[in-house]
């Protein structure tokens, strides 16, 4: 499960990343704590220049069950929003805002995203 305020750019971004390089071998979920009405439209932008399609999703709001039913969770910037389960994996991933930059900018973090998520499912599906 990615985390972050609005799930407008990084979680979406981490979770479009999750599925298809997992090739759906990765039960991916997304939330925010505070959800926008939308998806940052710089984020599907960039995300589509990876050849991954994010324009359908939505945000949501975080939930205690969504979190309980995963087995790792990856926080962007969620504070102390985000409920705590023991036997769940928590990692915390300190990246750049992308709302309201520019496409230099979500690139950037996009492809700092795509790198954490290659080296998290490398641990999740070794080879």
């Amino acid at each position: 499960m990615f985390v972050c305020v609005h799930n407008a750019g990084r979680s979406q971004m981490a979770a479009g990343y999750m599925t298809a390089l997992s090739e759906g071998r990765v039960e991916v979920r997304s939330a925010g704590s505070m959800p926008a009405e939308r998806i940052n439209p710089v984020a599907v932008e960039a995300m589509a220049e990876e050849g991954i399609d994010i324009v359908a999703e939505r945000p949501k709001v975080l939930t205690a069950e969504d979190v309980r039913a995963s087995d790792v969770v990856i926080t962007m910037g969620c504070g102390d929003a985000c409920p705590f389960f023991p036997g769940v994996r928590y990692e915390d991933w300190e990246l750049e805002d992308p709302a309201g930059k520019d496409l230099d900018v979500v690139r950037r973090v996009r492809d700092e995203i795509r790198g954490r998520v290659e080296a998290l499912l490398a641990e999740l599906l070794p080879a």
